[in-house]
Formats: structure tokens, sequence, C-alpha cells
């Protein structure tokens, strides 16, 4: 079986890169995007910033409590999807393998699509070369033999640096690794291994298929393979979106039922514009609250056919949020999800856009 030549692409602090490229006053400062209330959250923190413990999803008081010199600036998103859509051009020069994962990061699968170069590691170095030279930005690359690998050698160079993981290197490279770095491993499941004695990926690969399937399930699988360094994930160049959100946190609490109405009207119409942009259709919509108190709830259903217009969209929304008015304690964040898609030609991006 030929070895597989994987490239992950991934833009080196790219909201806050494409701030400071755009005002010369911003750069070399500490920068957030996002809001700077006392409800905001970052959603992206540049170089500068992070040397402080700057971090996205952050709440922006405490980013401002470890960084009183950052600067907020609002998020946005169109500009952000128009330089993601050059870098993406600049990736289908080199292959039709591509797998968007977000607006910033892409696998690219080179095994077939060496041409001349001859060597996945110079056309990743090209890659990083033509988005600087095009838009003015950096990025990091990882070069492997499948894309779990590429991605955690992505991570090894950042910013603007490029890393390789040989078939000779991956196995002792994962073992060295502690399991919440893993990517494909989360928060919770990462816990629920130290629980278990597995801090590492040399921990992980003393497990036996059953024993990581008495505890883990279907993931078993996935998390054996990778504590040895194996992964054959092919790279899938029109994923399905299985989901599309809009969400907003608010800087005073929703308590009344005229609030709350206001507050959904808003969401519901710029969800109901992305969806149609994207030419989405969905049936299931699905409501979610996060109250004072940082509890969350969901509430869903399911419609017969698609969500017909921004009005039954908007319908749904209320008819699910009517049982839990009035909202004690007050709500700190509304957001409508939609769901079940037609295939319609959507786009590959499934990244949930929130209003900052």
């Amino acid at each position: 079986m030929e070895q597989r030549r994987i490239v992950h692409i991934d833009m080196d602090a790219f909201y806050a890169s494409v701030e400071q490229r755009d005002d010369p006053a911003l750069r070399g400062r500490p920068l957030a995007v996002g809001r700077g209330e006392a409800r905001g959250v970052v959603a992206a923190a540049s170089y500068e910033a992070r040397r402080f413990g700057v971090r996205s999803a952050m709440p922006s008081v405490t980013a401002k409590r470890l960084c009183p010199e950052l600067v907020f600036v609002p998020a946005r998103f169109d500009v952000y999807r128009a330089v993601s859509a050059q870098i993406h051009d600049i990736f289908s020069r080199y292959t039709p393998l591509i797998q968007p994962l977000s607006l910033d990061e892409a696998t690219l699968d080179l095994t077939d699509h060496l041409g001349a170069y001859g060597s996945a590691t110079l056309i990743a170095d090209r890659i990083r070369a033509d988005i600087h030279a095009e838009t003015g930005l950096t990025a990091s690359a990882g070069v492997s033999y499948n894309r779990f690998l590429a991605k955690l050698a992505s991570d090894c160079r950042k910013p603007n640096g490029l890393f390789v993981i040989t078939p000779a290197m991956g196995p002792n490279f994962v073992s060295a690794l502690p399991v919440d770095a893993f990517h494909g491993i989360g928060p919770a499941t990462a816990r629920k291994m130290r629980a278990l004695g597995i801090e590492t990926g040399a921990d992980l690969r003393r497990q036996d298929l059953a024993t990581l399937t008495r505890h883990f399930g279907k993931s078993a699988v996935f998390y054996h393979g990778i504590s040895r360094g194996i992964d054959h994930r092919p790279v899938v160049v029109n994923r399905e979106r299985k989901s599309l959100g809009t969400e907003q946190t608010y800087l005073q609490d929703l308590t009344s039922s005229s609030d709350a109405d206001q507050a959904l009207m808003q969401i519901a119409s710029r969800l109901w514009g992305n969806a149609q942009r994207r030419q989405l259709q969905a049936r299931t919509v699905t409501l979610k609250v996060k109250y004072a108190d940082f509890r969350q709830i969901t509430r869903a259903r399911t419609l017969p056919a698609p969500v017909p217009s921004e009005q039954a969209l908007l319908e749904t929304g209320q008819g699910l949020m009517m049982p839990l008015l009035p909202f004690v304690p007050g709500v700190r964040l509304l957001g409508l999800t939609l769901s079940g898609f037609h295939d319609t030609g959507a786009t590959p991006h499934s990244q949930m856009e929130l209003l900052l």
C-alpha cells in the first residue's frame, strides 16, 4: 500500500492577523477579536496577546485582566471568508483533494498530486509562500502520512513554520504526548482517560482494544490506532454539513418575554440569511438557552418538511421557548440551530458563526 502524503495547513492567529494586516496601527500590539464588554468573548487573539495568556473563547473581562493593554476589535466575518476563499484557491493549484476544517485550516491529500515537485514537504512550503505573497498572512504546515499526525505536526513550529513527521517517527512521536494534546480527544475524554491512569500516548498504547471499547465505545478503534500513529481516515473533499447555528451572548440578562422575543427575532433573521446564502433547507430547529447561572438547556423540534420561511423559523423557535418563560434566573445567551439538511449544494464549511 502506497504511503500517503498528507498536509495540514493552519493559518496563524487568522482573524487577529487579518485585522493587524488591514490596520497597521494594530501591528505588534496585543489584540483580541470580539467584544470587550462585560459579556463579551474573545473570538481570536494575536500572538502578542497570547503571551499574556489570552485565548479564544475566554471571557473578555478575564482577557482584560490578564492583559490591561489588550485592544478589542469587532469580528468581520465577511472579510475572513473572502480571505479564506483566496487561500483555498491557492490549495486548489496543487491538489483537488482538499478538506476544509474551518475558515483558517484545511487538510490536503498530495499522494497522487506531487507533480514536478516530487515532495509533499516542498509543496507545503510552496503553499505557505504563496499564501504570504498573495494575502500578506502566514501559515503553519504539518506534513505526515496520515491526517492525525499532519495536524499534530502543524502545531509544532507555530507560527510561520513547517514540521514533518515521517513514518519512522510517528509511533514514538505519539507516545511522548499527553492525551490532552491529541486532536480528537476532547477535555472530557482526556479527564476520563487520566482517571484510568492513561496520561500519555504510551499509556494509551498499552490498553488493548477490548478495554478501550468497554470505556469509550465506538471511539475505541480510533484511539487504539492513533496511539500507534495509525489513522486511515481519508481526506473528504465534500463534507456533509451537519448543522448551522447562530447564538448571542447579552450584556444584560434577558428576563421579560418581550426582550426574549426581540432577541430571538434577531437571531432567526441572521440564521435564516446564512441558510439562504448557503442554499440550505433544514427540518430540525434547536433552541439553546444558557442561564445567568451558566446552566444550559436545548429544545428541538423536527418538522415534517423543511422550514419554509424566516417567519416559520421564528415561530418554531418561539414555540420551543414559550414553555421556558419567564426566564428565571435571567438568560445570558440564546441560540438557534438548523439541522437535518436536504442536499442543496451547500458549501463545505461547517463552522458555526457567532454573533460577536
